[in-house]
């Protein structure tokens, strides 16, 4: 025993060491925090996506929940007028069920994984609970049940929930069956298993009596080639003692095999119990039972898809009046025999989940592919929720349009989009900006790089469009099969793209790869069959092969054998790579005319889905290929690079997540060591070739990153996502000059791109600054809008270590004592002194024009990382000072736009009073927007307008505070002088008179007569309003001063030069004679003066 004691020891110590050899070898820079590296979501909304089910307060109907299938969980508090994800940084963002306690509304369950069994489904890691109302969240456990179809709470106790785990899709076992609790999901008893590929997809409870629980079981496996979604093991089971014992109740169903069995009580008679099944060919059909599903009786031949619905919702008052979702939502108002389309007019349709007001029937929520709809009047016209930006995303491309560049993407179910990445109002990007450009379930968009009006377009199984952006029109360009006696094997998601050597040359990939070298007028054929050419129907699936007649046999699912990645290398046209879904990879070195094939890859299980290949541009002989194996229940992370066209192959997956299959790659075009992954749950770079891999998902919640695009003009990232739109981290160029040489550094800036100058515009008249107006205007809190980056230059730089102060310092000597058990005395008197008197420090970016001079200086607080501040291209407000301007650590407020130009940037630390410059300058450009129809034909001449008004409005203050401050002495005077009574001196009284008439004239000069204004008695504008005409028309735009405004400002000068010379007599003059003539006096304290004392 003592020999196993230190051989384990041994073991232990060992596996440590390396463990420690593998942190100390990974780059410090993965340690410094990518601070500025941050995503914002762009959205769109405007076609939203898939919804699971809803949760919705019995006691207050505006306040529910959306569980989506691959957006996570929102919240509405007043009936989705706004809504808010409330699951974004847990372990899963697909959603099959919520529930909300029908005790404390404020506890939530939510079952993830979604409840659906079609190809694009995402899977979960079990349930989770929160106590606060979504706030926070708990895992509770069932991990690998990675589907939760429905959970049931006991109304009598809170802590007896049952949860319905249907189970993995993809493979046999994990947590699957009915699992019940009764301490608040703490443990959890398995109540009814059925077997290894059968689950729980529903759990119902009479609301007369709790114990009596329905459960529907199915069999089902889905896998890369084929679909299954029965057998003898589907079944409804019913116990009437909460779960100790179960008996199926069939008595009635279809005999044969069964596939789903979607079921609900009617809460108008718990006695009616409603199943829609689907089962062998010509069998299915809709069943009610009105003994507590002792028995059942067909209704009609009415059934929806196993795969993909099948919910069936019966109404809360009127016992025979029941809903089932499907592609068009069916209604039946005899019980089931008779189904009627609900309503989809002017609404989405695939429709899977719905709430129905048990206070009002007629009014519904609807959830399905498209999002949230809501109607008042049973599915007449229907309300569309339009602030839920969860469209998923297949792929997403980004065009080369100026001056701001478009993204694309296509979509499950909600068509092909495309809109802009940002726009120029700083509120946000409208979701009517978004177009469609292709019907049908989107694949891979591209662009031609020349001309930003040519958008090629998919959908599904090998469909193909080159849509012009300014007409609307598309051109069918899917190639055909020759005459010959095949035809093409085209994938769901068929791959597609642009070659970098010719715009007019496209390639496309059904089982074959095809070319085109006239934009998709005429296509040929650049290699043969390039797959395994198996027979699907032969494979086992659930330990056996599947008859032709099995339920839903190969349905939603692509034929077998087709090619899903295909690649081009930059640097070589003729070197091509095609992947297959039965994990082959070919490299043609001729253009198409040979090809090498590879079947073999280290780490890799035979025949994994070739997701991704990505040729590299910086290295003719290296490729990567990302192999995505989830549709076999394998989650890991496979990626691979060789460097030698594939002859030999390298695993970089290294310390990526083992739970995460990798959907899409990205190599910089600048740096080749710098990588990005998409997985199933984040984003992951790399600066070191896959040596080790950072998260990088600051802005991002847990979602699915699809595909990934580099937009090279702007060193832009842009993620499609499958279940949270589009994101955009704009300009992450810090990554491409992170070298070990900058992390050593004090402080570095990195380049800084080019700014675009324009006056922000909203189109719908938002403003972030007119509180009248609001960021979305008039159009209500459910107008949905894109994220905008912050206007102006972005100057981003890194900090090794901040700065700290001299308390801060000993704060942290102090906390290490106490941590060591030291005793921590209290600091001397001196030392306190000097930590209040020593001043913060603060950054300072300095920039300047190309003359040299300085335009502006940028103050933050030091943040070790790498961060970013923004310019918004302003000189400096000085016009007027506020208290606040004291502080050297502050910014003035911001002013006079700049011109267009050169401009350098430099960065400088004050550390306790004491500037020291950090860096060199950088220089960055400052770009017209170019959106301006009369541009000011002399930029300087209006400049030096502006400034002249700046001038006008320096004064102007100038005046307006000495007036104030004159007119506050006045009154303090005339206080005074009757407090003094006969003890006044002589001519006091009338010099205060006197100063009172002045003043009286100086504000009808400068504010008008208020008399006659309320009477609308006609006079000429106050010295005020045309002061504030000047300003306010003169630097509106950046076209020329009008003759107007130029004419008033003239105006306005003329008018204020007398108004500041008699401020000045009274300030220099006047006051001062007052105050002389206090002096001496018992009178009390006025401004300006200092009382003695004469005791």
């Amino acid at each position: 025993m003592k020999r196993f004691t230190s051989l384990l020891t041994l073991v232990l110590i060992i596996s440590a060491t390396s463990l420690f050899a593998q942190r100390s070898d990974k780059d410090s820079r993965y340690d410094i925090a990518w601070n500025s590296l941050e995503f914002r979501s762009i959205g769109p909304a405007f076609t939203s996506g898939r919804i699971s089910d809803f949760a919705v307060n019995p006691d207050n109907h505006s306040e529910f929940y959306i569980a989506t299938a691959s957006g996570g969980v929102w919240k509405t508090e007043n009936g989705g007028i706004s809504l808010k994800p409330v699951f974004d940084n847990e372990g899963s963002y697909s959603i099959g069920f919520v529930a909300m306690d029908p005790n404390n509304h404020n506890v939530v369950w939510v079952g993830t994984g979604e409840n659906n069994n079609q190809r694009s489904v995402a899977y979960g890691d079990g349930v989770y609970k929160s106590i606060d109302g979504g706030k926070s969240w708990k895992h509770m456990g069932l991990k690998n049940s990675e589907h939760i179809g429905m959970i049931e709470i006991d109304p009598r106790d809170s802590d007896v929930v049952y949860v319905a785990a249907t189970g993995p899709l993809w493979s046999s076992g994990g947590d699957r069956g009915l699992y019940k609790t009764t301490d608040g999901g703490e443990n959890w008893e398995k109540v009814l298993e059925i077997s290894e590929h059968t689950g729980v997809n529903e759990v119902h409870m009479d609301p007369r009596n709790p114990d009596v629980l329905y459960a529907t079981a199915h069999q089902r496996r889905r896998r890369v080639f084929t679909y299954i979604s029965g057998g003898p093991e589907s079944a409804v089971y019913k116990s009437t003692d909460a779960g100790k014992t179960w008996k199926k109740t069939m008595r009635g169903m279809p005999s044969g095999d069964i596939g789903r069995i979607g079921m609900d009580i009617s809460p108008a008679n718990p006695d009616v119990i409603y199943a829609s099944v689907e089962a062998e060919s010509g069998k299915s059909g809709f069943y009610r039972s009105d003994d507590r599903g002792e028995s059942w009786e067909k209704q009609s031949n009415y059934s929806s898809s196993g795969n993909y619905y099948q919910e069936v919702i019966a109404d809360p008052v009127d016992v025979d009046l029941v809903y089932v979702m499907n592609t068009y939502s069916g209604v039946s108002e005899d019980g089931g025999k008779t189904f009627n389309n609900v309503g989809e007019k002017n609404k989405h349709i695939d429709n899977h989940a719905l709430w129905i007001n048990p206070d009002n029937p007629n009014h519904l929520l609807n959830g399905n592919d498209g999002g949230v709809y809501e109607s008042f009047d049973r599915g007449k016209t229907w309300r569309f929720f339009t602030n839920l930006p969860v469209t998923q995303f297949y792929k997403v491309a980004a065009d080369n349009a100026e001056p701001f560049y478009n993204i694309y993407g296509g979509t499950q179910d909600n068509f092909t989009l495309g809109g802009p990445s940002r726009t120029n109002a700083t509120t946000g990007i409208n979701d009517d900006e978004w177009f469609v450009t292709v019907l049908g379930d989107g694949f891979e968009p591209h662009v031609d790089p020349t001309n930003p009006n040519i958008v090629y377009a998919q959908s599904q199984y090998g469909g193909l469009a080159r849509f012009d952006k300014q007409s609307g029109e598309q051109q069918n360009i899917r190639p055909q099969a020759p005459d010959a006696d095949y035809d093409y094997n085209w994938n769901w998601d068929s791959p597609f793209f642009i070659s970098t050597h010719d715009n007019k040359r496209l390639y496309f990939a059904s089982d074959r790869v095809l070319r085109s070298d006239d934009m998709g007028q005429n296509w040929r054929e650049v290699s043969g069959d390039l797959t395994r050419q198996l027979d699907r129907n032969t494979f086992e699936v659930m330990d056996e092969v599947w008859p032709m007649d099995a339920i839903a046999k190969n349905a939603s699912t692509s034929v077998y054998g087709s090619i899903v990645a295909l690649a081009e290398s930059p640097l070589d046209e003729n070197l091509l790579y095609a992947g297959t879904d039965d994990g082959l990879v070919h490299v043609s070195e001729d253009g198409g005319e040979t090809w090498m094939k590879y079947d073999k890859f280290p780490g890799v299980p035979d025949m994994v889905y070739v997701n991704e290949l990505i040729a590299s541009e910086h290295d003719r002989n290296t490729v990567y290929v990302a192999f995505n194996n989830h549709k076999n229940g394998d989650f890991k992370p496979y990626i691979l690079k060789s460097t030698n066209l594939g002859k030999s192959w390298k695993s970089i997956a290294n310390n990526l997540p083992e739970r995460g299959s990798v959907y899409s790659i990205a190599e910089d075009f600048e740096t080749g060591n710098l990588l990005f992954v998409g997985t199933e749950f984040s984003l992951f770079a790399s600066i070191d070739g896959g040596a080790y891999w950072k998260e990088l998902n600051k802005g991002l919640p847990t979602i699915a990153v699809r595909d990934i695009d580099i937009q090279k003009r702007e060193n832009d990232l842009v993620l499609g996502t499958f279940g949270r739109s589009f994101y955009v981290m704009d300009d992450y160029s810090a990554l491409q000059e992170l070298s070990k040489e900058v992390a050593d550094k004090e402080a570095h800036l990195f380049s800084t791109r080019y700014a675009y100058q324009y006056q922000p515009y909203s189109r719908i008249a938002a403003s972030n600054t007119i509180s009248w107006l609001g960021p979305k205007g008039f159009q209500g809190e459910d107008y949905f809008l894109g994220e905008n980056p912050e206007f102006g230059a972005a100057f981003t730089y890194y900090l090794k270590d901040g700065y700290k102060t001299k308390k801060a310092i000993r704060e942290a000597e102090e906390a290490k004592k106490r941590k060591d058990g030291e005793t921590v005395y209290y600091p001397a008197y001196e030392q306190l002194k000097a930590e209040e008197e020593e001043e913060a420090p603060f950054l300072i970016f300095t920039v300047k024009d190309a003359n040299g001079e300085v335009v502006r200086e940028l103050k933050t607080s030091p943040r070790k990382g790498i961060n970013r501040i923004y310019w918004d291209l302003t000189y400096p407000q000085i016009t007027r000072l506020n208290t606040r301007d004291a502080d050297q650590s502050k910014d003035f407020s911001s002013g006079l736009m700049v011109l267009p130009g050169m401009y350098t940037v430099e960065l400088s630390k004050s550390i306790d009073g004491e500037v020291t410059l950090l860096t060199e300058a950088q220089s960055f450009e400052v770009r017209p927007l170019g959106n301006v129809t009369l541009p000011a034909e002399d930029p300087e001449a209006m400049l030096a307008f502006h400034k002249q008004l700046n001038q006008l409005s320096k004064a102007a203050n100038s005046a307006r505070n000495a007036a104030g401050e004159a007119q506050e002495r006045l009154q303090y005077y005339k206080g005074a002088l009757k407090a003094l009574g006969s003890d006044a001196p002589s001519g006091l009284a009338s010099d205060i008179e006197q100063l009172e008439e002045k003043m009286d004239e100086i504000n009808m000069i400068m504010f008008g007569d208020r008399l006659a204004g309320r009477l609308e008695i006609q006079r000429a504008p106050s010295l005020n309003s045309r002061i504030n005409n000047a300003i306010g028309a003169g630097t509106s735009s950046t076209s020329d001063p009008t003759g107007t405004s130029k004419r008033v400002a003239e105006i306005a000068k003329k008018q204020l030069k007398p108004v500041i010379e008699m401020l000045k007599e009274i300030m220099n003059t006047d006051i001062p004679e007052i105050d002389s003539k206090l002096k001496g006096t018992d009178a009390p304290w006025t401004p300006g003066r200092v009382l003695e004392i004469d005791w």
